[in-house]
């Protein structure tokens, strides 16, 4: 039987972050008693709070729902966290937030996106689309869709379009109809030890389709892929050789617009209203799914030209004559080679500022050498000091390490407040901003500077 059905209340351990909200949000639509802790308070947690569920930020037993089914925990929360502790030691259902997915998605048509970058920005264009089209969909995004202001959405039909996260081996839970894959570059090496492991785990993933499902992979990308019982198509945004791609790509008042060939003709036209040539990309792999599915194209069409984005994803947060500031998650440097190509297009002749907030040692560390020709690409480097998350500091791993063989004429590593201060006295038009961490709270005040 569906554990789903018996789930009268919920709680959750690490409720504010962006795939647990998600599936907060979910549980309230169903009627089920959700509350939940969190380390800090973030616009996030306050509209939870506003939606009707209970959320306290204090480590405290006082606190805590003693009548909850199930509790949920993201493996972010560390292991002498006095809630989670108290959970597991007194009999309760402790279980991960892939378990849940896993029960969510298990007897629905599920269309799990998964890569190592791309799979966001992807996945809400996928959901967006059959929203905006009356397809209909269940959503559980890892960001906030721009045209929504949430990362959830629920629909009679039990079709669900879910981000399917690679960290911690999360998306092996799942069992989709329709898989999608954007890339398999390293990452989360603290957790698979190898590249090798990394492409392994997502030729698991892709074993998991259902029989008779589909596999949309990114053209190039190599992993074990066993063929039986599924159909096979690739994407790309500029390789005639793909299945699904892009041609007669033009730049139009800051906008995209191109032909989408596909295996039985061409969607003439599309207008993508965002920034950045991997958003083309992705983009590409939406239509990609909708067409599957035989959504018409038209209306697919008009849904792309709709999509207003993803927070935090080439987010324009100010964009005038005189000062353009962009915000994106990119926090790995294939991401960020992807993000500065994208500026690159739409803005060829201008001095790009890259402001970028490294998240974790490990990454750092891991990924150093990767980062480093990435970030010579900019015209001046910032740099803010490595953001943590769940790590403790790594002896001789800093901003430094970045810092001193970057090729990039003008660079420094900043304070966040040493930061505020540049940003009240630069002339520059384009500042971009990037990284996982807190680095979206400087952007806040950043933008508020720009706008005095």
């Amino acid at each position: 039987m569906n554990p789903l059905t018996n789930i009268k209340s919920i709680y959750f351990i690490g409720i504010g972050g962006i795939g647990m909200s998600a599936l907060a949000r979910y549980f309230n639509t169903q009627g089920v008693k959700v509350s939940g802790y969190d380390k800090t308070p973030t616009p996030l947690t306050d509209d939870l709070v506003k939606e009707g569920i209970q959320i306290h930020f204090e480590d405290d037993l006082t606190q805590i729902d003693r009548e909850a089914t199930v509790i949920v925990y993201t493996p972010a929360i560390p292991s002498d966290h006095k809630e989670l502790n108290y959970y597991k030691d007194n009999g309760y259902n402790v279980v991960k937030r892939s378990d849940v997915l896993q029960w969510v998605t298990e007897n629905a048509f599920t269309i799990g996106i998964a890569g190592t970058h791309g799979k966001t920005t992807t996945t809400s264009m996928t959901a967006h689309i059959l929203r905006h089209t009356g397809y209909g969909c269940n959503a559980f995004l890892g960001g906030i869709a721009s045209n929504y202001g949430t990362n959830f959405w629920s629909h009679e039909k039990n079709v669900v379009v879910v981000e399917a996260d690679e960290y911690d081996r999360s998306f092996l839970k799942l069992a989709p109809n329709v898989a999608v894959v954007t890339a398999v570059d390293p990452d989360h090496l603290d957790i698979y030890g190898t590249a090798d492991e990394v492409l392994k785990a997502f030729g698991q993933y892709t074993d998991k389709i259902k029989p008779n499902g589909v596999l949309i992979q990114k053209y190039g990308t190599v992993f074990p892929v066993n063929t039986d019982h599924k159909e096979v198509f690739t994407y790309a945004y500029n390789e005639p050789k793909a299945s699904f791609h892009t041609s007669n790509l033009k730049v139009i008042d800051g906008s995209y617009q191109f032909d989408l060939v596909h295996p039985k003709g061409i969607v003439n036209n599309v207008v993508l209203n965002m920034g950045g040539l991997h958003n083309v990309e992705n983009a590409t792999a939406a239509m990609a799914i909708a067409l599957q599915l035989g959504i018409d194209e038209n209306k697919i069409k008009e849904a792309v030209a709709s999509f207003q984005g993803v927070k935090r994803r080439f987010e324009f947060k100010i964009k005038t004559a005189n000062k353009v500031l962009i915000d994106d998650y990119a926090h790995h440097p294939e991401e960020l080679n992807a993000l500065i190509s994208g500026v690159r297009s739409l803005y060829p002749n201008e001095k790009m500022v890259l402001v970028f907030q490294p998240h974790l040692y490990s990454r750092t560390q891991d990924q150093a050498s990767g980062f480093i020709e990435v970030l010579s690409k900019a015209d001046e480097v910032i740099l803010l000091p490595i953001y943590p998350a769940r790590e403790l500091p790594i002896p001789g791993v800093s901003s430094e390490i970045l810092l001193d063989k970057m090729t990039v004429a003008t660079k420094t590593v900043m304070s966040k407040e040493q930061l505020f201060d540049w940003a009240a006295n630069t002339h520059d038009k384009l500042i971009v901003m990037a990284g996982a961490g807190d680095i979206d709270a400087c952007i806040t005040k950043v933008k508020e500077i720009f706008s005095k």
